[in-house]
């Protein structure tokens, strides 16, 4: 009895073994996510985030380049991490752009706006 005590108890323990290796897998590989942390950054590039914001950029390509090499060794999980970040580096490197183009549309017009009040006050 003593012999088949000892195999259940091997059996449990290798079964937990496998449960817990299980959990600690790599996860499913992240093709979405690689997707649209790279669509993510072609919609910065056409923001003119290079112009404006290249290190936010530069960052979120590097993320990217770094997620490659761990979905090639299979480490998922980081490399769905990086992805996200890559994703949320890029989105606001487009919209700091964004923004930054929006200011100097503000500033370009409120120009035109000064220099027609002075034509103006010279015309009077």
């Amino acid at each position: 009895m003593n012999k088949h005590k000892s195999m259940y108890s091997a059996a449990g323990i290798l079964g937990f073994a496998v449960f817990i290796g299980g959990c600690a897998s790599s996860g499913e590989r992240p093709d979405s996510q690689l997707q649209t942390a790279e669509s993510a950054i072609q919609q910065a590039v056409s923001s003119d985030a290079r112009d404006f914001e290249p290190v936010l950029l530069n960052q979120a390509q590097n993320k990217v380049a770094d997620a490659e090499k761990l979905i090639e060794t299979e480490d998922y999980r980081e490399a769905a991490r990086l992805l996200e970040q890559a994703s949320v580096d890029a989105q606001l490197a487009g919209a700091r752009s964004d923004t930054a183009k929006a200011q100097q549309a503000v500033e370009e017009i409120n120009g035109n706006i000064e220099t027609l009040r002075q034509r103006l006050q010279e015309n009077q």
